[in-house]
């Protein structure tokens, strides 16, 4: 088996060091194929972690004999994804890392890893704004094309600084190239009046982009 660091995925790709965490695996069914989902715990350079979803299939659990166990490190290779989920009665989109390659000769020793590049389509508004200390975050909704498949995945995307001051003008249908991590987020939201419920969300923190001008065919690109 080789122990590659990436695998060609032209639109979506990412690899991810950490260790299985959380309480449990959920094993569920698509068109007879078992997957299952999880979650895994990865490092920041602050200290903090990320607690990040998976899902992988059952085939490439049993192919590279995987010990599927909380306390496991591990290394993935794959595709952040999106899906809708009904959720008390209404749709939610959803995202999990979705596991393609699983990387041999992981221990204890190895740094944790959190990287992911995308390519897409912005496909909503922009949306600026400056934190009480005057910093610049502007959030994006992209369109990732995922091939073969006719669909496309819309992934969530925060870009920080002067990053942030040059996206907020960019149209809808802008392609865009980010290179970036996934990160988890708590808040609090309000399901009725005066009941605040924890919840986590997911998105992309973007350390560098790449807009692309299709009309002259060139590129500008800006880094955090």
């Amino acid at each position: 088996m080789n122990n590659t660091t990436a695998i060609s995925l032209p639109n979506n790709r990412g690899k991810i060091i950490g260790t299985l965490c959380g309480d449990e695996f959920n094993k569920f069914e698509v068109e007879g194929e078992n997957f299952y989902e999880g979650k895994i715990e990865v490092g920041r350079l602050s200290e903090t972690v990320d607690i990040l979803p998976f899902t992988i299939s059952e085939k490439l659990i049993k192919g590279y004999n995987l010990n599927l166990k909380i306390g496991e490190k591990v290394a993935f290779v794959g595709e952040f994804r999106s899906y809708n989920r009904l959720v008390d009665g209404k749709s939610r989109l959803i995202l999990s890392f979705f596991v393609k390659e699983i990387l041999d000769s992981v221990n204890e020793n190895d740094d944790n890893t959190n990287e992911l590049s995308l390519t897409g389509y912005i496909c909503k508004e922009p949306v600026y704004r400056t934190t009480p200390f005057n910093r610049q975050i502007c959030d994006i909704l992209i369109a990732v094309n995922r091939p073969n498949f006719n669909k496309s995945d819309y992934i969530p995307c925060i870009l920080w600084g002067r990053n942030a001051k040059f996206i907020q003008n960019q149209k809808v249908g802008t392609k865009i190239n980010i290179v970036g991590r996934i990160q988890s987020r708590k808040y609090k939201k309000e399901i009725e009046s005066g009941v605040f419920e924890e919840r986590t969300a997911y998105e992309v923190s973007c350390q560098k982009i790449t807009i692309e001008n299709q009309e002259e065919s060139n590129a500008q690109q800006f880094g955090s």
